[in-house]
């Protein structure tokens, strides 16, 4: 958190830009499961959140001296991270003393924004696009989280518009009441592309199916859905339909819309697949919510997969993020226990081919700490617990029945990484910084794997050694901000794992 008076911070330099402080925007969303953002400023102010970084627009230092430049910045909840648009087309802050002004109204790119007193000069006016842009209406030029910088302190400047996500920013929503995990990444402005869960709706609204078990003795198939809309599995179908023989589980299905269920490899469904099996429907059963439920316990030769990159999963470099539910008391140390965006190819294309949450005990560049299992990304030629292959004095394990494993990265320069126990407390941050070298720009071909790594499972492919537990996640477009994800958490605790 930023305090409310702290000494200036100096600007970081980002990229060939000018090293100028400036205005910034980033999500907060002090989410508590449903409940909407307080803000200590007028009822119409709101924060304004970077696409790129999910950091806020912010006043630096909380200061309304005049000629003050704007950053991002973690959001806190603060005055001068409070913005409001006006009729007259200002941009207000600071309980609406203030408004930020382009700087010594230069007309070339790269000029700092400041708060001034807000006098009516066309330097003060302000155009709020449909794009989330924010336009000098004087110069032409986008409010530009300066050399697509992520970091705290990151100064926000004047910019050709490009359309690039570190000029686009918008307000958070609250989400509505009954909301799962993806209807709060929707109110950050990181809505899910793909939502996965033997256990529980992930929208508030989600009354579909969860996943599809094939029963042994006759080869018929049933699909597993909620009790009720937004609520728990209805596992006594299962029961029911499994009853005297046994089943597995063919496909874990989508329930974001974009149709990106994960169907096991070896299936019809992935082509040329032929060294995996689905896993069995009933190895664990669980409590969630007070109910009975079941999870999808993945041993050594068990993998799911689905070729996403036309359904919304993010490619190249863009944005993502992405969480799980998993337990620390199944895991090995077999390549590799993975849910995230992998290669549509399936074979080990490149360095940063993959964007996935790793969980396990292979530690593959050493110093990790503990016997695991730990939080790491597999980011394709490399499992990563920090941002290079050294020591990472954060990095710790996470034994407990119930652990969430959260990842994000910006695809250009920052990644983070996050830990906790999913029945109880908050989030421990494992890393939350540069890329490997050779990482970026990330180059993630959209493609969803669960339960392997991303060169499996072809003729001569290997990669499908690993043993874990999944429960639920999602993977979401966009970076989220360290608010949504502390909502999360706390709507995954709130699910009463048991």
């Amino acid at each position: 958190m930023q305090p409310s008076s702290v000494p200036p911070r100096s600007p970081a330099a980002h990229g060939p830009r000018l090293p100028a402080a400036v205005v910034c925007v980033t999500a907060l969303l002090t989410l508590s499961l449903a409940t909407a953002p307080t803000w200590s400023a007028s009822a119409s102010a709101a924060p304004l959140v970077s696409s790129a970084s999910g950091r806020c627009l912010d006043v630096k230092g909380n200061v309304d001296t005049p000629g003050t430049t704007l950053d991002i910045w973690d959001c806190n909840g603060q005055v001068n991270q409070a913005f409001e648009f006006t009729s007259a087309g200002e941009l207000r802050t600071m309980n609406g003393t203030r408004c930020v002004d382009a700087y010594d109204d230069r007309t070339a790119p790269g000029a700092p924004v400041v708060i001034r007193s807000c006098d009516g000069r066309a330097t003060q006016v302000w155009r709020q696009n449909s794009d989330g842009s924010v336009t000098g209406v004087r110069s032409g030029f986008c409010l530009d989280g300066n050399g697509a910088g992520t970091a705290n302190g990151t100064a926000v400047i004047l910019w050709t518009c490009n359309g690039q996500s570190n000029q686009k920013w918008s307000s958070p929503t609250a989400p509505p009441s009954g909301s799962g995990p993806c209807d709060i990444y929707a109110a950050g402005g990181t809505p899910c592309v793909a939502a996965h869960s033997t256990v529980r709706a992930l929208y508030g609204s989600y009354n579909g199916s969860l996943y599809q078990v094939r029963r042994t003795s006759d080869n018929a198939t049933r699909d597993i859905g909620v009790s009720a809309p937004g609520g728990f599995v209805d596992a006594a179908v299962q029961d029911s339909f499994c009853a005297g023989t046994s089943c597995v589980i063919t496909v874990v299905r989508d329930q974001s819309g974009h149709g990106n269920d994960l169907w096991y490899q070896g299936s019809a469904q992935v082509p040329g697949s032929s060294q995996s099996s689905p896993a069995k429907a009933t190895s664990e059963s669980l409590t969630a919510g007070g109910t009975k439920a079941y999870s999808l316990y993945i041993n050594p030769g068990n993998s799911y997969w689905r070729d996403g990159h036309l359904t919304g999963v993010p490619t190249g470099a863009a944005p993502e993020g992405a969480y799980m539910v998993t337990s620390g008391t199944h895991v090995n140390n077999g390549c590799c226990f993975d849910y995230g965006n992998s290669e549509t190819s399936r074979k080990a294309d490149a360095a940063g081919a993959m964007d996935a949450i790793n969980f396990g005990t292979e530690c593959w560049f050493g110093g990790c700490a503990g016997s695991g299992p730990w939080v790491q990304a597999d980011l394709e030629w490399g499992l990563y617990s920090g941002g290079s292959q050294s020591w990472n004095p954060n990095q710790r394990a996470f034994p407990s029945k119930f652990v969430t494993a959260m990842l994000k990265n910006n695809g250009t320069s920052q990644f983070a990484l996050k830990g906790g126990n999913a029945q109880s407390g908050g989030l421990t941050t494992l890393w939350d910084g540069g890329l490997p070298g050779g990482y970026s720009p990330m180059k993630k071909q959209g493609a969803i794997v669960l339960g392997s790594g991303g060169d499996c499972c072809k003729p001569g492919g290997g990669a499908n050694l690993s043993a874990g537990t999944f429960y639920e996640g999602a993977i979401v477009a966009g970076y989220p901000s360290d608010a949504t994800d502390n909502a999360v958490q706390a709507n995954i605790i709130a699910a009463g794992y048991r």
